[in-house]
Parts: structure tokens; C-alpha cells; sequence
């Protein structure tokens, strides 16, 4: 069966809300958007990082997150991370006519990174973020890992962040996030099919 040439593409847009006895996230994601993010965690680190994900993934992402910060920041970047994979996954679908793979090097002054992505709907991650420091802002440097990490097994993909130099641990950690972006832009683009990209028939 040869591939059919698709003239249009679905909106890819997505409205999630997940509430526990620790956090209320809400989050609204278009994957095909101009980088609009309109973001508030109650964590400003995370927030900026997630507003260089949106902005160079060209994705529109709405979230709001009421967390319990008195306790520690531990289960609101979590449950971001679960509520923005999760609505990864939901759009991808059985992730048709996407080119899949994606790749990126992204500097910040001093510091390097490097992403590759594969939305094979098998979740691995690999994430070395190198941080030296115990927090960024009000964020601790081990859940920026676990986010991204997060991400890749409710998103259901392989990711790979690797930060290859950088001194600064605020330029290492935007790097990843930027070069994340940059992949996902990337993978998630249309490949002009609507034929799922796998030997297999399927990407599961």
C-alpha cells in the first residue's frame, strides 16, 4: 500500500486537567502552534524552562499548576511533566504521518546540548544534565533530570539529553531544554504521509 499525500492536517490540540491531594494542573497544548506560552508552576525556574520549550518547539502551551510547594517541588514538576507527556501521547495518536526523529545541538554561551528523540510510543530515557548545584531558583537541580525523564515515559518516547560542556549550571540546564525543543520540533513534524513511520506498521 503506497502512501497517500495528506492536504490537511487535524488540529492537534488538547485540553488535560489532573487534580490529587497534591497538585491541580491544567493544560491546554497545540502542537502546531507559533510558541505562545502562557505558564505558571509556582516554580519560576520551571517556568522559564517551559517557556523555552514551547518557544522553540513552536508548540501553544497553556498550563497552571497549584502544587504543594510547602512541602517541597518534588510532586509539581512531576505531575507537569506526567500531564504534558500524557497530552503528547493523546495527540500523537498512533502517530501517523509524523517524521518521528529528531535531533538537536543547542548552546548557551559556554554551555552545549544535545538531543535526540525517537516518538517510537517506547518510553527510555537517558537524561545527564551534569548539574553541580542543589537548586536552580526554587527547583532542585535532581528534578529538572526527573522531569525530562517523566516526559519521556508519559510522552512515550526515547530521549537522550546529554550536556557535553558549560560551566553554568542555569545555562547547562536551559540548553537541554532548548535543545529538547528543537528535536521535538523536529520529530514532530508532518513527514507530508499518512502512513505510520516503522518497518512494523506500528509504533506502540
Amino acid at each position: 500500500m503506497t502512501d497517500t499525500l495528506t492536504t490537511a492536517r487535524a488540529p492537534r490540540v488538547t485540553s488535560r486537567r489532573r487534580d490529587t491531594g497534591e497538585t491541580s494542573v491544567e493544560l491546554r497544548l497545540d502542537l502546531d502552534g507559533s510558541g505562545r506560552a502562557d505558564v505558571s508552576t509556582g516554580l519560576r525556574f520551571l517556568d522559564h524552562m517551559l517557556d523555552a520549550l514551547a518557544r522553540h518547539a513552536r508548540l501553544d502551551l497553556t498550563l497552571r499548576c497549584q502544587g504543594d510547594l510547602d512541602v517541597d517541588d518534588h510532586h509539581t514538576v512531576e505531575d507537569c511533566a506526567i500531564v504534558l507527556g500524557g497530552a503528547l501521547d493523546e495527540l500523537l495518536g498512533e502517530r501517523r504521518g509524523i517524521t518521528r526523529f529528531g535531533s538537536a545541538y543547542a548552546p548557551l554561551d559556554e554551555a552545549l546540548a544535545r538531543v535526540v528523540v525517537d516518538l517510537s510510543g517506547r518510553p527510555w530515557p537517558e537524561v545527564d544534565l551534569g548539574l553541580r548545584r542543589e537548586r536552580l531558583g526554587t527547583v532542585a537541580c535532581e528534578n529538572l533530570t526527573h522531569f525530562l525523564q517523566t516526559l519521556a515515559i508519559e510522552g512515550r518516547m526515547a530521549l537522550h539529553v546529554d550536556v557535553l560542556r558549560g560551566e553554568n549550571d542555569h545555562h547547562r540546564a536551559e540548553a537541554a531544554f532548548k535543545a529538547l525543543a528543537l528535536a521535538l520540533r523536529q520529530a514532530l513534524a508532518s513527514d507530508g504521509a499518512d502512513s505510520v513511520p516503522s518497518t512494523k506498521g506500528v509504533l506502540s
